[in-house]
């Protein structure tokens, strides 16, 4: 058994999500656990080059966490033949262009969701990719989180029977800046700037949604700019012109072709009452479960309480104490570093590898019929996208 090194450009890491998920939760952990594991026992350790605009961050950045390659010469490290992995997390407006560079520079690419602002960037950026012949992939986090792999073993196990729907609360008050400090980038919220809760969260939705109860067939959208005027990181007020708020039903396709309904609210302006900042809430003929990041509460088709409508008292019935935990059978590790391991092994030893640059593609083409149809006020079909 030996050890492999694998040259890493990472680009766009000094953003919260590039430092904390991609690098510091991921790479640099991959690394102090002493690599990943390949199916004949031998392990890759990545080696990576952080890149970015400001060199001081950069170099900040990199001696923090053990690193010694760094710069600001993105050019350089893409003609660097020893590096043969590009990574992304900078903003999405750049991100097709930088990919296509990547690609032509003849390294594998592995980025950040959404992976472009618009279905054309994002569908020339993954034929590019496809016609490479190197290996490409988006993030899809949410699919390894311990919640949702817990009601995805629900599903394989047929605890839930037919699907009859699925309803995803996701949000929680973004401060405006003016009283307190914000805890999201300003850019976040303009359009301009490629902000927007839709762009940023129905990306998500789409693979959540497809992977685990059916094929979305169909969307109805309402956005909202609920606050007009929000304050940067420097104190200054700005016009928020970008949606902060998201409320869409989905039809999917479901098991043989069965209807399933999806009811997602998105928002950055709710104050939390429920029990985690997302939750995923799924009734089914023979049960109905409720997931969080981590924990899924189940109650089955013969443990159903019979509530009664009864307005004139006051309720007797605590229904939270009459679901049932799903146990932590096993270990979950971060979402981010499990996609990053499978990533790396299907780069070296070309293992099977799903969440690819197309199936990032269908979340911008799920946005774009949510922005449609927003606009104009009706259902659009989403048809499937053959790339």
């Amino acid at each position: 058994m030996g050890t492999q090194r694998l040259g890493i450009v990472m680009h766009g890491v000094t953003g919260r999500m590039g430092m904390n998920q991609h690098l510091v939760r991921s790479i640099v952990a991959i690394r102090n656990q002493g690599g990943v594991t390949l199916a004949n026992g031998d392990r890759v350790l990545p080696d990576p080059v952080l890149i970015g605009r400001d060199a001081g961050r950069i170099e900040a950045l990199a001696k923090a966490h053990g690193i010694t390659r760094f710069g600001t010469n993105l050019d350089a490290a893409l003609a660097n033949k020893s590096d043969s992995v590009f990574f992304d997390a900078g903003t999405t407006q750049m991100r097709p262009a930088l990919l296509a560079q990547a690609l032509r520079a003849g390294k594998h690419v592995y980025c950040e969701k959404p992976i472009a602002t618009n279905l054309n960037d994002a569908i020339e950026v993954c034929r590019l990719a496809q016609a490479s012949g190197l290996k490409h992939g988006a993030v899809q986090d949410k699919l390894f989180l311990p919640g949702l792999r817990k009601l995805e073993l629900l599903n394989r196990a047929g605890f839930f029977g037919r699907v009859l729907s699925v309803r995803i609360e996701f949000g929680y008050w973004v401060f405006e800046g003016d009283l307190q400090p914000i805890q999201r980038p300003s850019w976040n919220y303009r359009a301009e700037d490629g902000g927007g809760i839709i762009l940023d969260m129905v990306c998500h939705w789409r693979y959540v949604l497809d992977h685990l109860f059916g094929e979305v067939q169909s969307v109805s959208c309402l956005g909202a700019t609920h606050i007009a005027q929000r304050w940067d990181e420097a104190g200054r007020a700005y016009a928020a012109t970008a949606d902060d708020a998201c409320y869409a039903t989905f039809q999917l396709r479901g098991h043989e072709g069965q209807a399933v309904v999806a009811q997602v609210n998105s928002s950055w302006v709710t104050r939390v009452r429920r029990d985690d900042l997302v939750t995923f809430h799924v009734d089914g003929t023979h049960g109905s479960a409720v997931a969080g990041l981590q924990e899924c509460g189940v109650q089955s088709r013969v443990t159903t309480p019979r509530p009664v409508w009864n307005p004139d008292v006051k309720q007797s019935m605590n229904f939270f104490e009459q679901w049932q935990d799903v146990p932590d059978a096993q270990v979950y590790d971060n979402g981010f570093k499990l996609q990053w391991e499978a990533f790396i092994r299907h780069v070296v030893e070309d293992a099977p590898y799903r969440w690819t640059l197309p199936e990032g593609a269908k979340g911008v083409q799920l946005v774009e019929a949510a922005l449609q149809s927003w606009r104009e006020r009706r259902w659009v079909d989403v048809p499937r996208l053959e790339l």
